[in-house]
């Protein structure tokens, strides 16, 4: 005997989807504290458990310092609100969509951080993964597109670059900014923050005019697979963000 899905608005309220969604609301809060975030533009969005095609992501008009529990809201693929009490931008799931479904992504965080955007403008289109230390936790791990179109007002936009990621977790858009993906808002999050440290040491270095000094690749991938083995940093940090912005 099949049973029924459990309706949206009771799925919404479970104590598993509330704590997702106050650590998604923490997230955003968090964004604009380190200020990477922009005006009310731009989402987070995690699958919901056990689901494929319902999301929690946050709302239209609300700016990211603003945003609690209460305030997140869960829609379906095509972007129509199943429950919460606000509006979703019409346009929030043509990048988030195509990243959940076809690069099979738990977690997809979309931003214009100054520092990975300017990286993002550069004829190398993203950072580079032997500079520091900070940036060697990416190696093997970024993936760029490119082809900046305009606007992502359609599904093709966010299919292209959910095709470029290609086992990456992390893209940089051509012209336009980033998305850092994970299988957990700590783990996503953490990556989110030193990707913008990272890149701001690299603006920064390439700022004096001096000879960088990049180390060898395979140095690169030693110091990712120490970063990426044991995560309890990220966990710490987001539980520390818990308690400083309450």
């Amino acid at each position: 005997m099949t049973r029924d899905p459990m309706p949206a608005p009771d799925l919404f309220n479970t104590p598993e989807v509330r704590a997702l969604r106050a650590d998604l609301a923490l997230a955003l809060r968090a964004a604009a504290h380190h200020a990477l975030s922009e005006g009310v533009c731009n989402h987070f969005s995690v699958v919901m458990p056990g689901e494929g095609d319902r999301f929690l992501i946050n709302p239209r008009g609300l700016h990211w310092s603003e945003v609690h529990a209460d305030d997140i809201v869960m829609i379906d693929s095509t972007g129509a609100v199943l429950a919460g009490r606000h509006a979703v931008e019409p346009t929030a799931m043509f990048i988030h969509g195509a990243v959940h479904r076809i690069a099979r992504q738990a977690v997809v965080l979309h931003t214009h951080m100054p520092c990975a955007t300017a990286l993002a403008c550069t004829s190398a289109r993203a950072l580079d993964t032997t500079l520091s230390q900070n940036a060697m936790r990416f190696h093997g791990r970024v993936a760029v597109d490119a082809h900046y179109n305009g606007l992502a007002l359609d599904a093709t936009e966010g299919e292209r670059i959910a095709r470029a990621m290609q086992g990456a977790d992390v893209v940089f858009l051509g012209n336009h900014g980033v998305v850092v993906c994970g299988g957990r808002i700590d783990y996503a999050y953490d990556d989110l923050y030193y990707l913008e440290r990272a890149c701001q040491v690299e603006v920064l270095a390439r700022s004096t005019g001096l000879k960088l000094e990049p180390i060898d690749p395979t140095l690169a991938a030693h110091v990712a697979a120490q970063s990426n083995g044991e995560r309890m940093q990220s966990e710490l940090f987001l539980e520390s963000l818990r308690r400083a912005l309450a």
